[in-house]
């Protein structure tokens, strides 16, 4: 059989959507590539949206915000020297991109200005930390993205 280029582009098509079409097929079906989205309650977080940016500019009016230090122990979270610390409530979600089941989530309490999230519970790649928290009735909101 003579093959001319009509049957050769048709046949390179034909090749290109067969390759396209396993890839699609092989992406959709592997249970190694889940496709979970970021959070779980994806709406109700969204809602949950303005609230959020309150508490950023709350916080970004505070003449000395939380800092955030890694140490041999672990991360280092400092809360701010003025406010006493026994009033300070809220909580901490450690959030791993590249894996869910790092994901953690714990209430804030304090014992000094400063809180110790251990090296164990890190570990190495890229975090999100988001610290909401309330002093004395006023609401407030940290977010940080670091490589650990």
């Amino acid at each position: 059989m003579k093959m001319n280029w009509g049957t050769g582009l048709v046949l390179a098509i034909v090749g290109f959507i067969a390759f396209i079409m396993y890839f699609v097929i092989t992406m959709s079906t592997d249970k190694a590539y889940s496709h979970d989205l970021v959070v779980e309650e994806y709406y109700k977080t969204e809602l949950d949206f303005q609230q959020q940016l309150d508490k950023e500019t709350n916080a970004s009016k505070l003449p000395e915000n939380i800092h955030m230090e890694k140490t041999a122990e672990g991360m280092l979270i400092s809360f701010p020297e003025d406010m006493d610390f026994s009033e300070i409530k809220g909580k901490v979600f450690l959030y791993r991109p590249s894996n869910k089941q790092l994901d953690n989530e714990f209430p804030l309490s304090l014992s000094s200005h400063q809180l110790l999230v251990p090296d164990n519970r890190l570990v190495g790649g890229r975090w999100n930390i988001s610290i909401d928290w309330s002093y004395e009735g006023q609401n407030f909101f940290f977010k940080e993205e670091i490589n650990y």
